[in-house]
């Protein structure tokens, strides 16, 4: 018989083969077999003893025909004769024995292993070599042959240490695992990972379960038979052999119940746990793994997790923020409504209060499983998620529009006459008579605009976008998610400086500059001249020439009339500087919000958490693919710009561009007889090798990040 393994043994096995076959040899006459054969093992090792002994029959050279005696005698079967197992009415004078056919291998007979082999032949490994499979585990296959050992024994077979070796033999062998039904051609290796594996084979805890600690030892049964040890039914009184009060907590917990209702839907210790890969609870693996496994189950609440800032931080690796059981409970959890729940309404502040010691009853009514998509349950996540989302798209497709009929005009304006195209730009280019557009302050408050914007797209849209592949290595890369929710924080500080510093300075030139808004005559304020300031050619303000320079414009595109002349700002300028202030004050509210959920839910309902992170990623989302795709486009990718236009790093603008451009603002110059005053000294020379290096840097950071965002959104559009 050949030996394959897969069959389990348990200690108790081994102390009947020491004990039962003492027993009987006790009782029997010395030199004569339980039996009947007058054998005595000399005469067998007379023949047996030789390792070169030769086979005379196919059979016989499948066999192993040599018996150590050293290793017979060291066996459990030391004071056994060979026909106490070898039996039945077979002829040992001649060679070969019975005439080449099989001699009778019987472990059960007599005073042996009765009980073991009636319950090996119901088991599964029994079934089948009763079906003639010789590959199926039968007693030698396990225990051994003449090397037999107590399980005590160390070096035995079916000792706790090997006996994951001994089932490998079958469970890692191709030739049985392309054969049968075994869908788990890793349970082995997987098992020795596991924090059960590690605990016996590393830490040496005889306590740890082994192989036959969960699937029994010769009563072994497939996991769809209700009498098996793995059955659904039957694993958590399995496993409550060891966890005896996880077991006790476990049935009386609303999933105990379902179990024991004979519900299917009813999870068991290996929903959550898994069988051979149980990692430890305190490890990220474990609780990445047991979100999933909820949400198996639980898919609808898994989605509605996975939109919160938990179920994504989660999902890109970050184990200090709340997992499915730290809310719900482990073993124990109940439904919302019972009061030992611990998200029963006079629990949940505690449960909130475990990683929000400052939590109180407006933060835990925080929507946890928000679905904004549901306007019944949560009218006023839909209503704001539409709201955005209307927002998102108006403001996308009409400068969309706008951008292609730019594009479409430029390239219409290069194939008429591509010569006289190209000598403007190159005019502009090369013209050394240059005017300062933006002061220095202007410039550095742009410089920190820029910091501080890619450095919020970096460390924010990978937690958008936590299901595409580059977001969780641009994490990675920079030390994981907490580090980026730091980095996060000093982009929005940077933020919060730049347009305090911008609205101060703004604010002190109209204090200093107050004179402008008197009447001359009566030297009282005018509102007239207050509007005439706030809503003139220098002021970002829109007006009503904005309005028709957009209808110019426009008329241009489609060569109804020749391009308008702008002033100092043109109207995509004005809208991209309050596009500024809209921004920062919708994410930046939204922000604070999230930032400090326990002080601003004193005044606010719980929900507003969920409103603002809505506000604050699609917001975000909004600048971002606005930033990076039509003002890009306006300052940087327009035929007569490409591939960058450096006013903002230089400050200056040369007189044919002036002209070109902004020949209001050029003819207002020198009817004020100041154009002089604006014309730029040489200061920029002297570091304009640092700042454009930095600028075009800057600006392909910003092109790449653009195409993660819309390449994460298509795939996420076409996967669904």
């Amino acid at each position: 018989m050949s030996t394959k393994t897969g069959f389990l043994f348990s200690l108790f096995l081994s102390m009947l083969v020491a004990g039962g076959f003492t027993a009987a040899i006790a009782t029997a006459e010395p030199g004569v077999s339980e039996f009947g054969y007058d054998y005595d093992n000399t005469d067998c090792l007379g023949c047996h003893d030789d390792d070169e002994l030769e086979a005379d029959t196919e059979r016989g050279e499948a066999l192993e025909l040599f018996v150590d005696e050293d290793v017979l005698e060291d066996s459990v079967h030391d004071q056994l004769l060979c026909t106490d197992c070898h039996q039945g009415e077979q002829d040992f004078e001649d060679s070969p024995h019975n005439d080449g056919e099989a001699l009778l291998l019987n472990c059960s007979g007599g005073p042996c292993h009765s009980d073991q082999v009636a319950e090996y032949e119901q088991s599964i490994h029994g079934k089948w070599f009763a079906k003639g499979d010789e590959d199926a585990a039968s007693c030698p296959d396990c225990h051994g042959v003449h090397d037999i050992l107590p399980a005590e024994d160390r070096n035995s077979r079916t000792n706790k240490f090997n006996l994951h070796k001994t089932c490998a033999n079958c469970h890692e062998s191709e030739l049985i695992l392309k054969s049968r039904p075994i869908h788990y051609d890793k349970a082995v290796p997987d098992f020795i990972d596991s924090i059960h594996g590690k605990a016996l084979l590393v830490d040496g805890l005889v306590v740890a379960p082994s192989c036959n600690d969960c699937h029994g030892v010769h009563d072994i049964l497939p996991h769809t038979d209700p009498d098996s040890r793995i059955s659904r039914e039957m694993v958590p009184k399995t496993c409550g052999e060891c966890h005896v009060l996880v077991e006790d907590i476990f049935n009386a917990s609303v999933h105990g119940k379902v179990l024991a209702k004979h519900d299917d839907s009813g999870p068991m210790c290996t929903t959550c746990h898994t069988s051979h890969v149980s990692s430890p609870p305190t490890t990220l693996a474990f609780r990445l793994q047991a979100d999933e496994m909820c949400g198996e189950c639980h898919e609808k609440q898994l989605a509605g997790y996975r939109d919160t800032f938990h179920g994504r931080a989660m999902a890109l690796g970050r184990s200090d923020v709340a997992a499915c059981y730290d809310c719900h409970g482990h073993h124990d959890i109940e439904k919302v409504d019972d009061l030992k729940s611990y998200i029963n309404g006079d629990n949940i502040v505690e449960t909130c209060r475990k990683c929000h010691p400052k939590a109180n009853e407006n933060f835990a009514g925080y929507i946890v499983h928000a679905n904004h998509s549901d306007k019944e349950a949560y009218p006023q996540l839909y209503y704001v998620f539409w709201g955005m989302t209307t927002l998102l798209i108006g403001t996308f497709a009409f400068f969309a529009l706008h951008t292609l009929l730019w594009l479409y005009r430029s390239m219409a304006l290069y194939m008429s006459d591509s010569r006289e195209w190209r000598e403007e730009k190159t005019q502009v280019r090369e013209d050394t008579e240059e005017f300062t557009r933006f002061t220095p302050l202007e410039r550095f408050l742009h410089a920190l605009v820029i910091m501080s914007f890619l450095l919020l797209v970096i460390t924010g849209m990978p937690l958008k976008f936590y299901y595409a592949g580059w977001a969780q290595t641009m994490l990675a890369a920079m030390g994981g998610q907490a580090v980026a929710a730091v980095l996060h924080r000093i982009g929005a500080i940077i933020t919060i400086f730049y347009m305090v510093t911008h609205i101060s300075s703004v604010a002190w030139a109209l204090i200093s500059g107050r004179q402008q808004f008197k009447n001359p005559e009566t030297g009282r304020y005018s509102l007239s001249r207050i509007g005439a300031v706030a809503f003139g050619p220098d002021s970002p303000m829109p007006g009503i020439q904005d309005v028709k320079d957009v209808i110019a414009h426009n008329k241009w595109f489609f060569g109804r009339r020749p391009k308008p002349d702008f002033d100092r700002w043109t109207y995509w300028e004005k809208f991209d500087y309050m596009a500024v202030f809209w921004g920062v004050s919708m994410i930046g509210v939204s922000g604070l919000i999230m930032w400090f959920p326990e002080f601003f839910t004193l005044f606010l309902p719980g929900w507003s958490i969920n409103v603002a992170h809505i506000i604050h990623s699609d917001e975000a989302l909004l600048a971002a693919g606005f930033i990076f795709t039509f003002h890009f486009f306006n300052v940087h990718f327009r035929p007569d710009k490409f591939p960058m236009d450096k006013v903002m790093f230089s400050g200056r603008i040369s007189k044919a561009e002036l002209i070109g451009e902004r020949k209001k603002l050029y003819d207002r110059w020198v009817a004020e007889g100041s154009l002089d005053e604006h014309r730029a000294g040489h200061e920029w020379e002297s570091w304009k090798k640092i700042a454009l290096p930095l600028g075009f840097s800057a600006f392909l950071i910003g092109v790449v990040l653009m195409v993660l965002i819309y390449f994460a959104m298509a795939s996420r559009l076409i996967g669904e």
